[in-house]
Order: structure tokens, then C-alpha cells, then sequence
């Protein structure tokens, strides 16, 4: 406990690194609600300018949208360098320290894609790309505040998971579904799907739509997706608060992942009754970002305070790398 004493600063600035890269999400989520990813046409300048010497007052429309996200952007990159280096510098446990450079090199990656994707408008497979990587370095902070907080600075009571299937096994298909769900989002907004079916809860009247083009399929997966994440959600929620209501570090943020949920799928039907309106179509963009978060943090914690019969240990590699990093 001493030694985690020592890095409490380290802890705390591990978090403003997560909670500023969600709302980095955010901003990216608005400039494609409000369409303003080529309002800067040019990078890494803005109308040949330096980013942080161009005039505020010519800080209007979409260039507001896009180049707020740029300088939002510098400066998350800039909060990571300083975390990475923190953690070279203070952090005794040589895997926490390797996975600050792995987060260093995503975010130093994810300004290059940005940049590739305003030179060559907008690519779908580069805007994509750059999309997928923003989640997944969102994901790297939250382990990076994880790992460094007392929670992992001291061996946990060990809880057994007798259920089947595993609470870890849950949280590892939840996890993984909201991630290749927010992938589908991400398509469905650089593709132009997101109102290829206009109408919800039925498509075009029916269950089921007809498929005349590939944005229908594109759409129409997305919602397949949200079921799939629902039911996965759903029931590794239910699993906590029927067996693990004593367990807080499992609770608690089972009770954010089911508000979340709610909130997200109430979005997810604004965003096509306003037909795409700029509020509810980034915050659906935001949330599915905390959806994602929260179950990564389930998943984590799930592999650090339960234990499962050996015979049940089927995670393979995802649960050796969790092993390692208790």
C-alpha cells in the first residue's frame, strides 16, 4: 500500500488521460454528426496556420467542430506523453510500462490516420481505421487507470465462479461484441447508412428489410449487433446482481453498464426518429464508447476476483495476460 501511496499522483493522471480521451470520442463523434471532417482541408496546419496560433475568431461552423478536435487531439497526445514517460520513469512493474508505450504509439498512430484521412477525403477504410484505433487506445487508458490504481497494487480475495458459463467468459464475449458493434457504427457513419432504414423498431414496416443495397445490409447489421450486445449485456448484468452484489468492484459498474445500455438504445432509436439530429447521434456515438469502457472494466475485474474450476479455464490468452498483470 505504500508503494501505491507513492504513485497516487500517477493514478490521477492516468484517469484525466481516460476521461479526456472520452471526450476526445465525443468531439470525433460531433464533427461526423454535424458532416465538418473537410472543413480544414489541409494538415498537419489549419488554412496554413499553426494549430494553437489560428485565429479564434475564424472559429465558426464546421471549422469549429473540426479544429476544436484537433486541438483536443494535440492535447490528449500531449497528456500521454507525459503519462508514458511517468510511467517509464515511476512504475515498477515492467508490463504496465511496456502497455504505456503501446497506448503512446496508438495515439501517436491515431494523429497520423486523422491526418491521412482529411489529405485523401475521407477514405472509408482510412475514417474506419481511425475510428476503430480512437476506441481502442480509449481502451488502453482505462486499463492504464486500472493497473495503477490500489485496486492491483495488493492481491484480491479471490471469489469462485461456479456458474456456466464463466462471469469472464461472459464478459469477454460482451466486450468483444461492443467493440465489433461499435465497428459496425463506424461504418454505417462513413458510409452514409445511418438512415438507410428509416424507420424503427420494424425495417421498412417488417422485421426484416429488404436488402437493394449495401447500405441497408450495412444498417441493418448494426442493429443485429445491438441486439447481440443487449442480450450479452443483459445477462452478464443479471449475473453480477443475482451473485455478486457484495462484490462493489463488480456492482457498481454493472449498475453504469445497464444505465448505459438503456441510454444507448434510447439514442439509437432518436437518432432515427430526428433523423440523425447533431445531439442525439453524438451522444449515441459517446455512449456506445462508455458501453464499450465499462465492459472492458467488468472483464478485467472479473479475471482478477473470481476464480474458476481449472477444467473451465478456456479464456486462453486474454486470461494468461489478465493472470500477468495481477
Amino acid at each position: 500500500m505504500n508503494d501505491f501511496n507513492g504513485n497516487i499522483g500517477l493514478h490521477r493522471f492516468a484517469k484525466l488521460v481516460a476521461g479526456a480521451t472520452f471526450i476526445l470520442i465525443f468531439i470525433g463523434g460531433l464533427v461526423t454528426s454535424t458532416e465538418s471532417g473537410l472543413a480544414v482541408p489541409d494538415w498537419p496546419t489549419t488554412y496554413g496556420h499553426f494549430m494553437f496560433s489560428f485565429p479564434l475568431s475564424q472559429m465558426v461552423g464546421g471549422i469549429l467542430y473540426e479544429h476544436g478536435h484537433r486541438m483536443v487531439a494535440s492535447v490528449v497526445g500531449m497528456l500521454m506523453v507525459v503519462l508514458a514517460i511517468w510511467l517509464w520513469l515511476k512504475e515498477p512493474r515492467p508490463w504496465v510500462k511496456r502497455l504505456g508505450l503501446v497506448a503512446l504509439l496508438a495515439v501517436i498512430t491515431q494523429g497520423v490516420l486523422g491526418g491521412i484521412t482529411v489529405l485523401f477525403l475521407l477514405p472509408i477504410a482510412i475514417s474506419v481505421s481511425h475510428a476503430a484505433l480512437a476506441q481502442t487506445f480509449f481502451c488502453l487508458t482505462i486499463c492504464l487507470a486500472l493497473f495503477t490504481s490500489a485496486e492491483w497494487q495488493r492481491p484480491p480475495a479471490k471469489v469462485e465462479d461456479s456458474h456456466r458459463p464463466s462471469l469472464q467468459g461472459l464478459t469477454i464475449a460482451t466486450t468483444a461484441a461492443a467493440y465489433v458493434q461499435l465497428l459496425l457504427g463506424a461504418m454505417m457513419r462513413h458510409t452514409k447508412s445511418g438512415l438507410a432504414i428509416p424507420d424503427f423498431p420494424l425495417a421498412f414496416g417488417g422485421l426484416i428489410p429488404p436488402f437493394d443495397s449495401a447500405k441497408i445490409a450495412i444498417h441493418f447489421s448494426h442493429r443485429v449487433g445491438a441486439l447481440i450486445v443487449a442480450i450479452l449485456a443483459i445477462w452478464t448484468i443479471a449475473r453480477i446482481m443475482r451473485y455478486y452484489r457484495q462484490e462493489k468492484k463488480l456492482y457498481r459498474p454493472a449498475f453504469l453498464f445497464a444505465c448505459a445500455l438503456v441510454m444507448q438504445l434510447t439514442l439509437g432509436a432518436l437518432t432515427i426518429w430526428t433523423q440523425k439530429a447533431v445531439i442525439p447521434t453524438t451522444a449515441h456515438v459517446a455512449t456506445g464508447a462508455l458501453i464499450l469502457g465499462t465492459s472492458l472494466v467488468l472483464m478485467l475485474r472479473a479475471h482478477r476476483l473470481l476464480s474458476v474450476p481449472e477444467r473451465a479455464r478456456v479464456e486462453g490468452g486474454i486470461g494468461e495476460a489478465i493472470q500477468e498483470a495481477r
